[in-house]
């Protein structure tokens, strides 16, 4: 289940908004559409993201996959956990699984992303 306090990008990243940071990482479904995570490509801390854009990559057993930035802003931290265990992402994608945080440069963004009724629907649809 998608928790209701978070937001969602149709290409399958959250946020969790506090303040000006957003903490992101990618849902329940990419996780499960891509498989057992290998591997990820973090991003650099203090680099720069825009919201749409691809920002890291995972590459499963499956398949290597785009992680695209929800909101626009500088990564202010990454989840180094995940360099040595990127499988927390299978096994907690909306918890420890987070990737990285960003200090987001217009929080008004996050007015354009999906609330997680929106985003059921949204892979419902996308499923057809």
């Amino acid at each position: 289940m998608n928790p209701d306090d978070f937001r969602y990008h149709k290409e399958h990243t959250w946020v969790k908004v506090s303040g000006k940071k957003a903490t992101m990482g990618i849902t329940e479904y990419a996780q499960d559409a891509l498989g057992d995570i290998v591997y990820i490509d973090l991003p650099e801390v203090e680099s720069a993201v825009d919201a749409g854009t691809e920002m890291a990559e995972i590459e499963s057993t499956k398949a290597t996959s785009s992680v695209i930035a929800p909101v626009s802003g500088t990564v202010v931290e990454v989840n180094e956990k995940l360099a040595d265990s990127p499988e927390i992402i299978n096994e907690d994608p909306y918890g420890k699984g987070w990737i990285a945080i960003i200090e987001m440069e217009d929080d008004s963004e996050v007015d354009d992303l999906l609330d997680a009724g929106d985003y059921e629907k949204y892979i419902e649809e996308e499923a057809k």
